[in-house]
C-alpha cells in the first residue's frame, strides 16, 4: 500500500468513475434517486462485471476471475 496522497492510491476507483461517468449520460435527469441508481446497478451488473474484462484479472470478466478463484480453492 502506498503513502496518503500518492497517484496510485485511487487509481482503481477513479477508473471504475470514469468508465461509469463514460457509460452513464449525465445530461438527463433522472426523476428520482432510485431511478438513477437502477440506472447505475444496471450498468455495473449488466456490462461492468460479466462483459468487461480488466488487465488485473488476467483479461478475465469480474464474474469469470471469481468463479475461477472459487474452483481453485475448493
Amino acid at each position: 500500500m502506498s503513502r496518503s496522497g500518492d497517484c496510485w492510491d485511487n487509481a482503481m476507483v477513479e477508473r471504475f468513475f470514469a468508465t461509469l461517468k463514460i457509460e452513464l449520460d449525465l445530461d438527463r435527469v433522472w426523476p428520482t434517486r432510485a431511478a438513477a441508481r437502477s440506472e447505475v446497478v444496471q450498468i455495473v451488473e449488466g456490462w461492468y462485471n460479466r462483459r468487461r474484462r480488466h488487465s488485473a484479472l488476467d483479461y478475465l470478466t469480474p464474474i469469470a476471475f471469481e468463479s475461477q478463484q472459487r474452483r481453485q480453492a475448493a
